[in-house]
């Protein structure tokens, strides 16, 4: 049970929820470290029990944290704590695109083009490492104040596309923007997020979305079969540059549509031109998916009428009439069980025919070697893979490389220079870099920043107060003075560092070394305004007077108004009374 004031990690200080979805919540958090306000979105608990489903979450958090673009939020950490999964994110403050929608019913051309526009940009960075959205809608588009627009949900909505179309609470409000070929239970590609886009594109400048219907079912049918409908029956002096875009885009066979989103970016950055306004209308090179419902009209007939003649020709008998009866029905069933077995018959002549036609196919498919993509981005990568005749898996791995660029493909799997049949699926894995980390000289600089920069690359930190007594000293508080790993060296994941932050100051002496009195102690307590307490124990020996233990460590700093314990030897001096022997009386 989430609550608040609830701390995540020991870190992200839960403030307030500022949302809830179908797939997760939303809370408005403080990071007590790096000292920010942050978005902490945390799965739901069916969700978050799912372990298939966790696995793909974290994996496509972490991809999408990759991402680096001013139209992306920015994703800054992912992990768990105590069966709660969470990613944290930028916190925005301002509202989204549905929200727009709803104050103001539809937007200008120029206002939702300018949105498309950095919609795409944003999406051109992702698509350039082969990271697909796959929810595009406007509940994940924030627009700021000053119109800077955010696409946000990466991660989540990357692990949501195998489960979507069962979540009843979540699909309706993505099945309006669905794409035929997801629809059609057909994996995602950089086009699926064109489709996408382009309803969204409709969406804002009408203000209505293009298919309507009382279940998802029913909506997601009409994104396969019925044709867009027409903006200009909206909006009649729209460009032509305008409306080709989103027919481009909506495009039911994705050949049709743009590449990716760096190409339909392109081609929005001029769609205002006055030269564009009057283009012809575009079509299609590719044949589209028949969008047509043919509705066969039940054709009633008349029952037949009996010729004169063969009224006439009566049998006479009632027996001769029941024995040609009973002969006509055997007749009948004889005729349908003779039907019914060379239907099966020839059912498995046909399907003995084509295992044979398949395996007789796969055995001559030609084997062809896998391409070395080492190096290349996903993009490239893809596109050299697909060009030597193979299929692309749709899951990527991460995995460490000192010698691969973080971001670019570190290998393959099956790797390259093996035969395997074209055709073949060929799944990459892409670099995370070295997972060893090079320490730096960090004395100077401000502890909280280092060490939040630290273990974010999972290097644990450890804090130690280190008091300046010089007053002259220009050194600040809580910067670094010192470090137990020196400069240069690497560490690797789990290991530590200690971080000594600077407490300009007085520390408290050793009290305990024999040079102090407890006088001492009391005028050193009342000039630095510390509550001072001594506490006596009763000893048998010569070490009257002497400080053998105090509550606060040497070195740490003294801070007005705080407690300190001191504990000091007395000699028991009480005489013994007379006729008591033993100390007993």
């Amino acid at each position: 049970m989430i609550m608040k004031g609830q701390k995540i990690s020991d870190r992200y200080q839960l403030i307030k929820s500022i949302g809830e979805g179908g797939m997760a919540n939303v809370y408005l958090a403080y990071d007590t470290i790096l000292d920010r306000n942050v978005a902490v979105k945390i799965l739901r608990g069916d969700l978050a029990n799912d372990e298939k489903f966790v696995r793909r979450f974290q994996r496509e958090a972490l991809a999408a944290s990759s991402l680096s673009n001013p139209n992306i939020v920015e994703v800054y950490d992912v992990g768990e704590d105590n069966g709660e999964y969470y990613i944290v994110m930028e916190y925005i403050e301002g509202k989204h695109l549905k929200q727009l929608l709803k104050k103001r019913g539809k937007l200008t051309v120029s206002e939702a083009v300018d949105i498309v526009l950095q919609i795409t940009d944003g999406l051109s960075v992702a698509h350039d490492s082969y990271i697909i959205h796959r929810d595009i809608k406007p509940q994940n588009i924030m627009i700021l104040e000053n119109g800077l627009v955010k696409i946000t949900d990466f991660g989540i909505a990357m692990a949501i596309n195998s489960t979507q179309l069962t979540q009843t609470n979540s699909v309706m409000g993505s099945v309006h923007y669905l794409p035929p070929e997801q629809a059609s239970g057909k994996g995602a590609t950089l086009q699926s997020d064109i489709y996408s886009i382009g309803i969204l594109f409709y969406e804002l400048l009408t203000g209505k979305l293009p298919f309507k219907g009382e279940n998802a079912v029913e909506i997601a049918l009409k994104h396969l079969k019925e044709p867009l409908p027409s903006i200009r029956d909206e909006i009649p002096n729209i460009p032509q540059s305008v409306e080709n875009i989103i027919i481009k885009a909506t495009a039911k066979n994705p050949k049709n549509r743009y590449v990716d989103a760096r190409e339909m970016h392109e081609d929005l950055k001029t769609c205002l031109d006055p030269a564009r306004a009057n283009e012809e209308k575009i079509k299609f090179k590719y044949q589209e998916i028949s969008d047509d419902t043919k509705i066969i009209k039940q054709i009633k007939t008349e029952p037949k009428k009996v010729p004169e003649k063969v009224k006439e020709n009566k049998v006479e008998t009632n027996d001769e009439v029941i024995v040609k009866k009973i002969t006509g029905d055997d007749m009948k069933k004889q005729n349908k069980l003779l039907i019914i077995l060379s239907t099966i018959f020839i059912s498995l002549i046909i399907v003995v025919t084509l295992v044979f036609v398949i395996i007789i196919f796969l055995s001559q498919r030609k084997d062809i070697i896998v391409p070395n993509v080492v190096n290349m981005t996903p993009s490239e990568a893809v596109k050299t893979l697909q060009d030597a005749g193979f299929t692309i898996a749709d899951e990527q791995d991460n995995v460490a490389s000192k010698e691969v660029e973080v971001g670019k493909v570190a290998k393959t799997s099956p790797v390259d220079g093996t035969k395997r049949k074209k055709g073949s699926e060929v799944k990459l894995y892409i670099s995370t870099g070295d997972e060893t980390i090079l320490i730096e000289d960090y004395t100077g600089k401000n502890y909280l920043e280092i060490k939040g920069s630290l273990e974010a690359r999972g290097i644990v930190v450890n804090i130690e107060d280190e008091v300046i007594e010089d007053e002259e000293s220009k050194i600040e508080n809580d910067s670094i003075v010192k470090q137990s790993v020196e400069k240069g060296k690497e560490l690797k994941k789990g290991e530590s560092i200690t971080l000594y932050k600077a407490v300009v100051g007085i520390a408290y002496p050793d009290f305990t070394d024999g040079t102090y009195t407890v006088a001492d102690v009391e005028d050193f307590c009342t000039e630095h305004g510390v509550h001072l307490d001594v506490v006596y124990t009763i000893s048998d020996t010569d070490l009257d007077g002497t400080i053998y233990e105090q509550s606060r460590a040497a070195g740490t700093p003294v801070k007005n108004g705080a407690s300190f314990v001191i504990k000091v030897y007395q000699t028991d001096n009480t005489p013994v009374e007379p006729g008591c022997d033993d100390g007993l009386c």
